[in-house]
């Protein structure tokens, strides 16, 4: 992804922030519990809040950083009845380091999109020596309504001029543990993984207001992109009303190194 490209498609998100908080799914309740413990949490990227609201209700007091201020009006009402946490608008490229460091700094579903020129370098400068720094990402794998996903890359095949022919889901399992950004930051001790594979049935109008969420289906020529949602919910329709998707969730952790 292109630096004009990353800031093209992260603008999308605030366009429509209501559908984005009515349809996409949170994260599973155990990983909060999994996360390092220590109060001060800075969330990079919260959207409206599918994180943020968790670590707030366990009592957590959260800064959550986000550069849209109509997603960021959302989560600010979410977490209306949680004092402990605070939503600011900004970009955490240009966002000022508050002089007290934090003892956990996350990121759910969103550090792709900050400059990778800055992200790890700011993040470690955001903790305290031993700090933990969380990476959350989503993939969609193999598993669900497997028969109905690779009949729908039919739809994104002939709409979607980006996309790979005869892309496949991959299995769990086959979803790469990727270090390499942690590891030439020098900033970190070695990466823990965890994973948390899990499932959610939609109807079809729910999963094209999902589709709708992704910059990449948002970004479409509105005739490829109204091509395209009719594809799938035919396809949808075909196979019974109802798709099941099959999610991994992983969260690669690192605490920052203690000094010498």
């Amino acid at each position: 992804m292109t630096q004009s490209n990353r800031e093209d498609l992260r603008h999308t998100f605030g366009e429509d922030p209501e559908r984005y908080d009515r349809i996409r799914p949170t994260y599973p309740p155990e990983l909060f519990t999994d996360l390092a413990p220590g109060p001060r949490v800075l969330e990079i990227g919260p959207g409206t809040g599918q994180a943020t609201l968790p670590l707030a209700r366990l009592g957590r007091a959260v800064t959550a950083v986000e550069l849209s201020p109509t997603m960021a009006a959302v989560a600010a009402r979410n977490l209306a009845d949680h004092p402990n946490a605070e939503v600011v608008v900004a970009a955490f490229e240009d966002w000022p380091l508050p002089p007290e460091p934090f003892d956990l700094v996350l990121s759910a579903t969103a550090f792709h999109w900050i400059d990778p020129a800055v992200r790890m370098r700011k993040s470690a400068d955001a903790l305290r020596p031993g700090g933990a720094l969380a990476v959350i990402s989503t993939h969609h794998v193999l598993g669900g309504t497997t028969r109905l996903f690779v009949d729908v890359q039919r739809c994104y095949e002939r709409f979607d001029p980006d996309t790979p022919p005869n892309l496949r889901q991959q299995e769990a399992s086959d979803i790469p543990r990727d270090t390499a950004e942690f590891d030439a930051s020098g900033r970190f001790t070695p990466v823990t993984f965890h994973d948390y594979v899990w499932e959610q049935t939609y109807s079809r109008d729910q999963y094209l207001d999902l589709l709708l969420t992704y910059s990449n289906h948002r970004a479409l020529r509105p005739d490829r992109q109204a091509g395209l949602l009719r594809c799938i919910g035919d396809m949808i329709d075909s196979h019974g009303g109802s798709i099941t998707k099959r999610y991994l969730t992983q969260m690669a952790v690192a605490r920052t190194k203690q000094a010498p």
